[in-house]
């Protein structure tokens, strides 16, 4: 009969659920602490032994009447503090294990589990990442006082001597000195600003003054005042800057002079080798704006040289490529033998410091353009060691007209063009037996006997010379 009765207690328990167990356990302290004669009788009739009471006859516990009251309120208290925890925490602190079962007995136990839905913060703080951070921010300012420069001040003034828009330093700029008081603010070590709360200066800067210069003249031809400039025109050199001027010369084209000063954009003073005066400013040009220019004056230069009263002891400056232009193509060299020994006179030039133009002027007129007999047949172009009354007999005769041409060069260097003395050749002196002057006048006194030779002669050497123009 106990047997059925526990057996019916087991399934009553399995049945019941935690809030009839805390309902149970709430009447059985009521009950204990009512009346104990009460419960020593319904422990008699359970046939229970005294002052004792069975509890959770599956797990063998029993307890006597004052432990039990004490465990049963613990147990209470617990209760209701993991009700408490639970409330507060809606977790899955505890799980639902349906039909799990006591190792001891064989209750299922069931627990209530609470609500788990709850929403994941995907942009967590990093709060580690945060605490790192700001732990190693530091911002310190300190005081100080530091010696610092002071820009000085550029002044410009204009000066129309100078191209337009280009710059000339009159006088350097200096930079001044001063004290300041400031402070400065770092953070974790990296200055970050500066605050300025005094300044004093120790040292005034000195300023910068430029020249800004305004002539579009000087800018156009790229020039500056000193320099040499052209002529593009053939002008009148004059005392004054006007066209109504007293002339002081008369400049060809092509002729460099040197810009002094300029008075305006359009009057300037130049120097003409030696004579000084004023010349308009557009005709005027420069060997950057007219690059051909220089080869044109270097002509023209040698050409206003060019005169009967001229020296011949002298080299005419001129290229062999000069020499060729001269003789290619001339209308009365109809054998060639001029163009073709172009070269020969022109180092005649150079070898004897002569004037080859003259030298081949002589040929030309001797020879009659190398038509004479005695050139066609003795290659002698100048009639050399010929008589009046026997010419052709007295003649030299030469292998070559090369050779003619050197035998008579040389000779009127030694003899006619240089005063007796003069370094010549071959560590030779002239010794000038018919020098009357280096001039063609001066050797037409004792070369030739025709007292117009020199004039003739000359005639060709001004021909020739023109065909470099």
């Amino acid at each position: 009969m106990l047997d059925e009765k526990k057996n019916s207690m087991n399934n009553q328990q399995k049945d019941r659920n935690l809030s009839d167990v805390f309902k149970e356990l709430q009447e059985i302290r009521y009950s204990q602490t009512t009346t104990s004669s009460n419960a020593n009788s319904r422990i008699e009739k359970q046939n229970k032994p005294k002052a004792r009471v069975s509890f959770i006859e599956n797990n063998n516990v029993s307890f006597d009447n004052k432990k039990g009251i004490k465990l049963s309120n613990l147990l209470i208290v617990l209760v209701i503090l993991i009700l408490v925890i639970i409330a507060i925490f809606p977790m899955n602190v505890f799980s639902v294990e349906t039909g799990n079962t006591s190792e001891n007995s064989d209750e299922v136990v069931e627990t209530a589990s609470a609500p788990t839905n709850f929403e994941i913060n995907r942009k967590a703080l990093n709060m580690q990442k945060i605490i790192s951070e700001n732990s190693s921010f530091e911002k310190v300012k300190e005081q100080v006082s530091e010696e610092r420069e002071i820009e000085y001040d550029i002044q410009t003034q204009q000066n129309p001597s100078l191209p337009r828009g280009e710059q000339v330093v009159l006088q350097e700029g200096i930079m001044g000195k001063e004290d300041v008081s400031l402070v400065k603010t770092y953070e974790n070590g990296e200055f970050i600003e500066e605050i300025i709360l005094a300044k004093k200066t120790i040292e005034e800067p000195t300023p910068q003054i430029l020249d800004i210069g305004t002539s579009d003249f000087l800018a156009d031809l790229n020039i500056h005042i000193g320099d040499v400039v052209y002529l593009n025109k053939n002008a009148t050199l004059r005392k004054e800057a006007s066209e109504t001027s007293e002339s002081v010369a008369e400049i060809k084209n092509y002729i460099d002079v040197k810009l002094l000063e300029l008075l305006n954009e359009d009057w300037c003073k130049v120097s003409f080798d030696t004579i000084e005066g004023y010349l308009p400013t557009d005709v005027l040009t420069s060997s950057t704006k007219t690059p051909s220019i220089v080869e044109k004056n270097r002509i023209q230069r040698i050409l206003i040289n060019v005169n009967i009263e001229m020296e011949l002891n002298k080299s005419t400056g001129l290229t062999l490529k000069d020499y060729q232009k001269i003789f290619k193509g001339l209308p009365n060299d109809t054998t060639g033998i001029f163009e073709e020994n172009a070269e020969v006179f022109y180092n005649m030039d150079k070898k004897y410091n002569v004037n080859g133009i003259f030298i081949a002027s002589i040929a030309i007129h001797e020879s009659a353009w190398g038509t004479s007999q005695i050139a066609e047949d003795k290659n002698n172009l100048f009639g050399y060691g010929s008589y009046d009354d026997t010419p052709y007999e007295s003649s030299y005769e030469f292998d070559s007209f090369a050779e003619g041409v050197e035998t008579v060069t040389k000779s009127l260097v030694k003899y006619y063009l240089n005063p007796a003395g003069t370094k010549i050749y071959n560590g030779e002196t002239a010794s000038a037996w018919y020098y009357n002057g280096p001039t063609v006048e001066g050797v037409n006194q004792r070369y030739a006997s025709d007292p117009d030779w020199h004039t003739k002669v000359y005639s060709y050497m001004e021909m020739l010379y023109n065909r470099l123009s």
